[in-house]
């Protein structure tokens, strides 16, 4: 087991847990409706950004997460649930945990909780109105 070091170590990690997302029963529905086969490169390229800005502070992530998450659940006719963001979760940490270890493959499973609370909030707060 090595130590997230680079990029390249952040990229294997976003493409191995996508891979696994896409196949999972509960999340590849979901994700697989929203990224066509040809829409996954550039959205890797784009999470592996989003990851490198919170591990090592490289500010090349754009985008907004919370409002990718609105638009996801107004799919799911306001049906996303704590459970969607469990799994994540879970699958989020067992892809780390057969990759990598160390401070950096800690504190990514640590910002993904926060971040997966933080966004369920945002998502159940928008519902509300």
């Amino acid at each position: 087991m090595k130590q997230i070091k680079n990029r390249a170590d952040v990229y294997k990690l976003v493409s191995k847990f996508y891979a696994v997302i896409r196949a999972d029963d509960l999340l590849g529905p979901i994700f697989n409706h929203h990224l066509k086969d040809e829409q996954w490169p550039p959205h890797i390229e784009k999470l592996t950004d989003f990851w490198v800005t919170s591990l090592f502070g490289e500010v090349c992530f754009k985008g907004n997460p919370s409002l990718a998450h609105i638009k996801v659940d107004k799919h799911l006719n306001l049906g996303m649930q704590q459970d969607h963001f469990k799994r994540w979760l879970k699958l989020w940490a067992e892809t780390i945990d057969g990759l990598f270890e160390g401070d950096l493959a800690n504190r990514a499973k640590e910002a993904s909780q926060r971040m997966a609370m933080g966004q369920f909030a945002y998502v159940c707060k928008h519902r509300a109105g």
